[in-house]
């Protein structure tokens, strides 16, 4: 009986010890087997995986650099804060696209139309640069004909593109503004508003009063009326060196002004404009507006 036991035991050890030998070697081939597996939780090796991961990295980053959130849109705008922003967004005030925005933390692509008390904004820092023009360069972005244009002298002055506010002829000197904000740029150029400009003029001869008593009076030039605020002659000056004070922007038209009453402009000269002046600033050179300076332009 202990025989049999024993044998018996012995047979199921011996059978034991071949599934041993199955398990074992099914293990060691599909042990020998994993670096070639197409199973979904194939790992390769480090670095490949490091690889692997740069370009979804960079497709995301791309993709959150085309959009911006709202109150930051609004912040860049030189509005207000983010902050300020978030509650101004919360009562409505800003527009994407025609459609009131509530919603915090709502994102906006640069190409979209964002409004902000119904005014259209910009992401950009807005950027005001003001310029006392030399004579000889023209106001204009280029030219095709090579001369030279008054964004030569500006070029360093913003990383962002801003453009002259309305034009002084190649001959003409004096005070030009450039700036990137748009509203601001149609308010300073736009009639309705009468922004002020003084020019010094020096004439080719003397100016007689009689023509002085007419052109400080409403006349007729080219079939349009012509408003001049103020003209005078300048105090301790030669009667051919005038100041004008003009709020109209029609083109040339100090130059023409004096023209229609016979005498030719031989020197012209922006020396104040929208308030902004010559001060310490040196023919050919600019400067950053100051805070107040764009405050006092937000005001007109």
């Amino acid at each position: 009986m202990t025989a049999k036991n024993n044998s018996s035991r012995g047979r199921q050890s011996g059978a034991d010890k071949k599934q041993t030998k199955k398990e074992d070697s099914s293990s060691q081939k599909s042990k020998s087997s994993f670096g070639k597996s197409k199973d979904k939780n194939f790992r390769p090796h480090p670095q490949k995986i490091k690889n692997f991961k740069k370009k979804p990295s960079d497709t995301t980053q791309k993709s959150d650099s085309d959009e911006i959130r709202l109150n930051k849109y609004i912040a860049n705008s030189g509005i207000c804060s983010r902050r300020e922003a978030d509650t101004y967004i919360k009562t409505g005030s800003a527009t994407v696209n025609g459609k009131i925005i509530t919603e915090m933390g709502y994102k906006v692509k640069l190409t979209d139309e964002v409004r902000f008390d119904d005014a259209l904004i910009s992401p950009e820092a807005k950027r005001y640069v003001l310029l006392n023009k030399p004579k000889n360069y023209i106001t204009t972005m280029d030219d095709e004909n090579g001369r030279k244009t008054v964004m030569e002298l500006i070029n360093n002055a913003a990383k962002e593109r801003i453009y002259p506010v309305g034009r002084l002829d190649r001959l003409t000197t004096g005070l030009l503004l450039f700036t990137n904000d748009g509203e601001m740029a149609k308010k300073l150029t736009h009639p309705k508003h009468q922004v002020k400009k003084l020019y010094h003029v020096h004439l080719d001869k003397k100016l007689s009063m009689s023509d002085l008593t007419k052109i400080s009076e409403n006349f007729v030039l080219d079939g349009k009326m012509v408003f001049v605020d103020n003209v005078s002659y300048i105090e301790n000056k030669p009667k051919n060196e005038i100041g004008i004070e003009i709020h109209s922007g029609r083109n040339r038209i100090v130059r023409r002004i004096f023209e229609h009453f016979g005498y030719k402009v031989t020197k012209l000269d922006r020396v104040i404009f929208a308030g902004l002046t010559k001060k310490n600033l040196s023919r050919g050179v600019w400067r950053h507006l100051t805070q107040q300076e764009v405050n006092n332009l937000k005001m007109i």
